[in-house]
C-alpha cells in the first residue's frame, strides 16, 4: 500500500513540476499530452496520446492514435538554397534574438498522422510526411516517406516491414470509419475489436 501511495504522489509531482509546453494547440479533451513534451500548432483528434519528452511542431494528429515517448515529429524548415541556412538571416525569433537580415521563412509543410496510428518509442517523422490511418512504425525508425494505411514500417530510414491484414480488410476498415462513431457507438461494437471478421460482419449489418 506504502509503495502504491509513494508511485502516485511521484507521478503526481511529476506531472506538477514538468507540465507539458503547449503553444497554438488544439487537443481533444479526451486526449492526453504527458509530461515534458514540447508541442507548437498541434492538432490531435479524440482519445489519442502522446508520452513524455516528445517534440511535435505543425502536426495533425487524427484519433486514437498512440505515440510513444522520445519521438521527433515535424519541424521546421531551414533555407539551404541561401548563401547560410543560420536563422539570423530570415525573419521570425532564433536563439540568438539577432538578425542580420530578414528574409522570408520557408513553408514549413504540415505533418499528418491519421487516425489508429501507433508510433512507437524514439521515432523521428520527417516534416510533410503522412502516416495514413492504422499504420504501425516500429521502435527508433526515421521516417522520411508517406506510409500506406495498416502498414508496418521500421528502420532507418523506415521502410515496410509487414501488413496488419489483407487488402481487403484494410479496404473495409477504411470503410467503417469506425474512429468517427461516437462514445455510445464504439462502445456498442467493443467487445468485437478483438475479432476483426466479426467486427466487420456485424458493421455490415
Amino acid at each position: 500500500m506504502i509503495k502504491k501511495i509513494k508511485l502516485v504522489l511521484a507521478k503526481g509531482m511529476k506531472i506538477v513540476l514538468n507540465p507539458p509546453a503547449l503553444r497554438d494547440c488544439k487537443i481533444d479533451k479526451t486526449s492526453k499530452v504527458c509530461p515534458r513534451c514540447e508541442l507548437t500548432n498541434v492538432q490531435m483528434g479524440r482519445y489519442s496520446y502522446i508520452c513524455g519528452y516528445s517534440f511535435l511542431f505543425n502536426v495533425r494528429i487524427g484519433s486514437f492514435c498512440s505515440i510513444a515517448e522520445r519521438c521527433c515529429i515535424g519541424g521546421a524548415a531551414h533555407p539551404i538554397y541561401r548563401v547560410s541556412s543560420s536563422p539570423v538571416f530570415h525573419e521570425g525569433k532564433n536563439v540568438f534574438k539577432k538578425h542580420f537580415a530578414e528574409f522570408p521563412e520557408i513553408e514549413n509543410p504540415e505533418t499528418i498522422i491519421e487516425d489508429d496510428v501507433w508510433i512507437g518509442m524514439g521515432c523521428y517523422i520527417k516534416s510533410g510526411v503522412i502516416i495514413h490511418t492504422g499504420a504501425v512504425i516500429g521502435m527508433g525508425s526515421v521516417v522520411t516517406k508517406d506510409v500506406p494505411p495498416y502498414e508496418i514500417w521500421a528502420g532507418n530510414p523506415a521502410k515496410k516491414i509487414g501488413d496488419r491484414f489483407d487488402d481487403v480488410l484494410k479496404e473495409e476498415l477504411i470503410k467503417s470509419e469506425w474512429w468517427n462513431w461516437d462514445d455510445f457507438k464504439i462502445k456498442k461494437f467493443a467487445p468485437y475489436f478483438n475479432d476483426i471478421e466479426k467486427f466487420l460482419e456485424f458493421v455490415e449489418r
